[in-house]
């Protein structure tokens, strides 16, 4: 049942996509958790939607229980039962939802008067449009929440038709494009890091700082999703979407309070004074090898690394260098923010260099940061040598289990709270931003399987190279 502080109605939840990869790695093993953690409302239908049916509801049952299995670790089978009891499926189309439509109302009917419905879009980006339609047609969307899965387009003329699709059916307040990064613990930790330490905050600008890395290497290759890959790129994927998002999170003037108005306000403005990206310093790779996965196209220019610079023109941040790094089949699979601060002058200990101090944030589900920072090495002599003092917050509250990004945006959803989602005019501007690049994209530039990628990418920050691989 919902938690004790808390009221959630009778919810409809309708998940295009249901039997997608992402509907079984992610939704249902979140709804799983959410109803598990007794933050699922008491009364609730789950309504998965496709073209093409999985079979009778038993078998697709079935079939999720067994998905459940492969992806929650110590399956509470009476959990399980509860949830499937409550799940059934029916067939859609982008032009035909009629019977879709039936089943929702007779959902509705049955959960009562103060019951609304949540609809997950998980659906290929060349169908949203027609969905967004559908949607309206068949009144489903009438005082739904919906989610929009990205991409939000593939450029600044794409991202505005299909804004004017979806607002012709809804309103801005019942989209919620989710980006999962911005549903991260650590993410939002960046946040609390920031505006809630003296030591910090004052610290946080250029003043101080003269450079920030966001940096999110993968080692997985792309094998399965080539035909992806053909369509949207590293770019695409990751650049206009999480990255930004987070250099907006790290970027950003102090909300007035912590709700969706105001902190998207902030990040917006962060948007704003973004400088157009500048194709020359952008470093396009692709790993050698990414010719013969299943779905990729002979010959391919399409990027699987990217690195760049880019300057937010800001009072706080004008003239600091923000390095965005991302890419597959790297060295290592990190989410890591690093501010790097002004040296102080040297030679008061005499012979002795020292590099400057780092603040590194890594962005996995259990936050964690580490400040790097030169001490005196223990002995007779005034020599230095760096000292990390790290912060783990699982550790200093082992009894508060973090929730996973999607398990915490599904609750926010049913919430009506819309803070870690995107605004559609961020979306606008980050296109703006991007869209220099794609109309100009820099050569793509080899490089090996488990390396950090080519030369280009690697002396784009200057002398002082990345934090990744750990210095």
């Amino acid at each position: 049942m919902p938690t004790e502080h808390e009221h959630i109605p009778p919810q409809v939840f309708v998940l295009f996509g249901a039997t997608g990869d992402l509907a079984k790695r992610k939704l249902f093993p979140g709804l799983y958790h959410l109803a598990a953690a007794g933050r699922l409302p008491q009364e609730y239908f789950i309504i998965g939607s496709g073209r093409h049916s999985p079979g009778t509801d038993d078998e697709f049952r079935d079939r999720v229980r067994g998905e459940l299995g492969e992806f929650v670790k110590d399956l509470d089978e009476k959990v399980a039962d509860e949830l499937l009891s409550r799940l059934s499926f029916q067939t859609s189309t982008d032009d035909d939802g009629a019977e879709l439509a039936a089943a929702v109302r007779a959902a509705r009917g049955r959960l009562g008067d103060d019951s609304r419905t949540l609809v997950y879009l998980s659906v290929p980006p060349a169908a949203t449009k027609a969905m967004f339609a559908m949607l309206g047609k068949e009144g489903i969307a009438e005082g739904a929440r919906i989610v929009h899965e990205k991409p939000f387009g593939t450029d600044l003329e794409s991202s505005r038709e299909l804004d004017a699709a979806v607002k012709a059916v809804v309103s801005e307040d019942q989209v919620y494009r989710i980006d999962h990064f911005l549903g991260k613990e650590a993410v939002q930790n960046i946040l609390a890091l920031r505006f809630a330490n003296g030591l910090i905050e004052p610290a946080w600008n250029r003043s101080n700082v003269v450079s920030i890395q966001i940096d999110v290497p993968e080692d997985l290759t792309v094998e399965g999703r080539g035909a992806f890959y053909e369509e949207t790129g590293c770019f695409r994927d990751m650049i206009s979407t999480h990255l930004i998002q987070v250099l907006g999170f790290v970027a950003m003037e102090p909300p007035e309070r912590f709700d969706a108005t105001a902190l998207r306000n902030e990040k917006h403005k962060v948007f704003a004074a973004m400088k157009p990206l500048d194709p020359a310093r952008v470093v396009f790779g692709q790993y050698d090898g990414y010719l013969d996965v299943d779905g990729v196209a002979k010959g391919s220019k399409v990027e699987t690394l990217v690195a760049l610079e880019a300057f937010v023109d800001t009072d706080r941040w004008q003239g600091v260098p923000f390095y965005l790094r991302t890419g597959k089949a790297m060295g290592d699979n990190r989410k890591t923010v690093t501010l790097t601060f002004r040296t102080p002058p040297s030679g008061r200990f005499g012979d002795n260099s020292y590099g400057p101090d780092h603040l590194n944030m890594e962005l996995d589900d259990s936050p964690t940061a580490a400040i790097h920072l030169n001490v005196k090495r223990p002995g007779p002599d005034m020599a230095l040598t760096c000292a990390t003092f790290a912060l783990d917050l699982a550790l200093e509250d082992p009894d508060d289990v973090p929730l996973e990004a999607y398990e915490r945006l599904l609750l926010d959803v049913m919430r009506g709270d819309q803070t870690l989602f995107t605004r559609s005019d961020e979306v606008d501007r980050v296109w703006e931003v991007c869209q220099p690049v794609l109309d100009n994209p820099p050569a793509v530039q080899p490089y090996e399987p488990g390396s950090w990628g080519p030369e280009a990418a690697l002396t784009l920050p200057g002398p002082d190279g990345w934090r990744l691989p750990d210095a």
